[in-house]
């Protein structure tokens, strides 16, 4: 970023924070790596009433397209604060927003880890009972973020995507990779189509609900970030999504070290997560249909990346990473058929 855009996005920050605290003033912007569709950054802000100062993220639209979609910062802060505060949910707290061009909002700097463990790679991964603990805690904190009833929340006026609504969604982002990204794509969608549930009491979903995007402190799970794709739907959805995320099958590293791998190892089955969600819910039996669910969060996985490793194939560094999970389209695939029976 320029240094006369870096400029006017601190000056637009600081004004908005100062209808809560007149006295504020926002240093450097520092670039955050996170979300893919907008820019993040971190700053400190000076003039914090008697705490003198404090550490915040400024999270802006990218200029120069419409900030639509996963793209709009303000429906973003929208539902962060709808969820801020409900009884053991984390979120990061909205503290203010600017309207103007590109829009932006300002939130709390949560400090922490954020690490996938079949995906990621660390310099200081945490340890295997580390892992256990933090994927337990992310399917206590989905329970509780689905006792949110949208229409108090209040987002009653969100449109709430039927499973089959949704299956269509990603449908219609998979027709847009190459054939040779899509695998054996149309059997997959078409027996989710054949066999596409109804829908139950609509809730918030995150929309990419996995530890990797959470930060940690420590075991603690101490926030969920990066609510670029939340809608309201149905709850299996985001259930699903964190239980297929104990065995992705799609690969983004070709090899880990030893202290990585024992990460990796140490991720729960989605049948303990299942059963932590159950618990913390006071649920007898698991929801219906689930297994649908599971085959169609490989299928929106699929869709993502196969998406993304198109592109990524236009650059002219290509990262092996994209191309590696593009490579691994179709196991991903096949997972999702054997679920299907």
């Amino acid at each position: 970023m320029s240094e006369p855009a870096a400029d006017e996005l601190r000056a637009r920050a600081a004004m908005a924070l100062r209808e809560r605290w007149p006295a504020a003033e926002i240093g450097e912007l520092e670039p955050l790596h996170g979300g893919i569709s907008s820019l993040t950054f971190a700053a400190t802000v000076t003039g914090v009433d008697d705490a003198g100062e404090c550490r915040v993220v400024v999270k802006v639209a990218p200029p120069g397209l419409p900030p639509v979609r996963n793209r709009d910062v303000l429906r973003q802060a929208r539902v962060m604060r709808a969820v801020h505060r409900a009884r053991g949910v984390l979120v990061p707290g909205v503290l203010a927003q600017d309207g103007g061009s590109p829009p932006l909002f300002v939130m709390e700097f949560v400090a922490g880890d954020a690490y996938e463990p079949k995906w990621d790679v660390s310099d200081a991964p945490p340890a295997p009972g580390v892992v256990g603990a933090r994927a337990r805690a992310a399917a206590r904190m989905l329970a509780r973020l689905q006792e949110i009833d949208p229409a108090r929340a209040p987002l009653g006026d969100e449109p709430a995507l039927a499973p089959a609504a949704e299956l269509e969604r990603w449908a219609r982002l998979f027709a847009t990779a190459g054939d040779d990204l899509r695998g054996n794509e149309s059997e997959l969608q078409g027996a989710l189509a054949a066999r596409a549930p109804s829908p139950i009491v609509p809730r918030i979903l995150h929309g990419d609900y996995r530890l990797g995007n959470m930060q940690f402190d420590g075991a603690r799970l101490a926030a969920v970030i990066d609510w670029e794709i939340w809608s309201v739907g149905d709850p299996r959805t985001d259930l699903a999504w964190l239980m297929a995320f104990s065995d992705p099958v799609m690969e983004r590293v070709p090899e880990r070290d030893a202290a990585n791998q024992s990460a990796a190892d140490a991720m729960p089955a989605g049948e303990a997560l299942l059963e932590e969600f159950m618990r913390e819910a006071a649920m007898t039996d698991p929801p219906p249909e689930l297994e649908w669910f599971v085959a169609l969060a490989y299928y929106k996985l699929c869709a993502t990346l196969s998406v993304l490793a198109k592109r990524n194939r236009r650059q002219r560094e290509p990262d092996p990473t994209l191309e590696l999970a593009g490579r691994t389209v179709p196991p991903t695939l096949t997972r999702g058929l054997e679920l299907l029976g």
